[in-house]
């Protein structure tokens, strides 16, 4: 027994656990997860804990990181649309796009002509159409590849997850654009980054995924924790019996009510896995 059995934390990855945001703009190394980290995740586990990381990537863009992050949960990736289980190297649950979302992905990069798009598959394989500095930019902190294509469809089906990559300031209108579409209510829109903006299916978010996952675990939601920084991860922190952000996150989460702690460069995790410890 021990003084985390039945609980459940789930964390970001990106800028939570560790600083991408750095190397993504200046093409400097990844760096590795800090011992800080490391060694709170696995005291919190020895105590009967269970961790998951809760991630905005698709498989193949977290698999190569998926060994430097101690877990004995199944992962939440591609943003909530999927639970992977890397033990047993399976898909455990999934949410897909609609057939659809070829064709209105494709009206939105007619009308918005300098955004690129990534599309997602629950296999290893990443298409993008109209890959741009974003999208060599995201490349350098996942070391995933893409497959460039002509439009959206010559991307086979199905797909998880759609993202539109794009300076902030053009993203927003094309966000808007999205919103008043009337095929837009089949879809959960969200920024994960100010150059990211991603598309997946209605229901698809990491608050939804984090429930399910705690259900299959059978672990209550009042002892679930939540850990994120940036928009994608508002729907998990406001799921969890309390969600906790890093000192460098977005202003959307930084007035949504999480509990602050130390930023991405300091030891996250080691400071929330300190303050479970002294209420558990």
């Amino acid at each position: 027994m021990g003084k985390f059995d039945d609980v459940l934390l789930a964390s970001d990855f990106d800028n939570t656990i560790l600083n991408t945001e750095r190397p993504r703009r200046t093409g400097g190394p990844i760096p590795p997860v800090s011992q800080g980290n490391l060694t709170a995740i696995r005291y919190f586990m020895a105590e009967g804990g269970r961790f998951a990381v809760a991630t905005g990537r698709a498989l193949p863009a977290f698999r190569m990181f998926a060994d430097k992050v101690p877990m004995n949960a199944p992962a939440i990736v591609c943003n909530g649309a999927a639970l992977y289980d890397f033990e047993a190297e399976t898909y455990l649950d999934s949410i897909l796009l609609p057939e659809e979302v070829r064709a209105q992905g494709q009206a939105v990069l007619d009308r918005f002509p300098t955004a690129a798009a990534e599309a997602y598959h629950l296999d290893n394989v990443i298409h993008a159409v109209r890959p741009n500095e974003f999208t060599r930019q995201h490349q350098h902190v996942t070391h995933a590849g893409v497959e460039a294509v002509d439009d959206l469809w010559a991307v086979p089906l199905p797909l998880v997850k759609l993202m539109f990559e794009d300076e902030h300031t053009r993203l927003l209108p094309l966000r808007d654009w999205i919103f008043a579409q009337p095929w837009s209510e089949r879809y959960e829109v969200f920024f994960s980054n100010p150059t990211l903006l991603e598309v997946t299916g209605k229901g698809a978010g990491k608050g939804a995924m984090v429930r399910r996952l705690a259900a299959r675990l059978g672990i209550s939601m009042a002892h679930t924790y939540c850990v994120g920084d940036e928009a994608n991860d508002l729907s998990m922190l406001q799921a969890a019996a309390e969600g906790f952000a890093p000192g460098n996150c977005a202003e959307a989460v930084r007035q949504s009510g999480a509990t602050l702690v130390v930023d991405c460069d300091h030891d996250t995790l080691a400071d929330v896995v300190s303050i479970l410890d002294s209420r558990y």
